[in-house]
């Protein structure tokens, strides 16, 4: 088998194509979080922290000289970080929550009853004794 048929092969796999719409969709829902957090969940904690901004909160370890910028230790984007995570990682937890719950429910669900079983042949023959009779009976009451 060449490489590029065996590659195509690999590529073409239903997990595969999955995989990639999963990690597609799960990039978007990144960078709209992340919007979430730092256009619209932090700057009101800004604003009842004192009007800080969350994103400029840092500290300087050394000043910036003419040869070389400042170093500093931007805890504030780290904080905005460590919120996205969280809201992704509790929205994970709630997908794969409600998933496991729909497939608990799928595996349990009652299994469907089973079909009454056939009359065996003493009762088919014990029926057709017991029309038989219910007809005479009618024939006799008509007399």
């Amino acid at each position: 088998m060449s490489f590029l048929s065996e590659f195509k092969k690999f590529a073409m796999r239903g997990n595969m194509i999955d995989m990639a719409v999963g990690i597609i969709v799960g990039a978007a829902f990144g960078t709209v979080v992340n919007s979430l957090v730092n256009d619209v969940i932090m700057p009101p904690i800004g604003m009842l922290l004192g009007g800080v901004d969350f994103s400029d909160l840092a500290f300087t370890v050394k000043h910036a000289t003419p040869d070389a910028p400042a170093v500093a230790v931007k805890y504030g984007a780290f904080l905005n970080t460590v919120v996205s995570f969280l809201i992704i990682a509790f929205s994970v937890f709630l997908i794969v929550r409600t998933i496991n719950r729909l497939d608990h429910l799928r595996k349990h669900a009652p299994a469907p009853a089973a079909p009454p079983p056939a009359p065996t042949a003493e009762e088919k023959l014990l029926t057709e004794i017991r029309d038989i009779l219910k007809r005479e009976e009618k024939d006799l009451a008509k007399k």
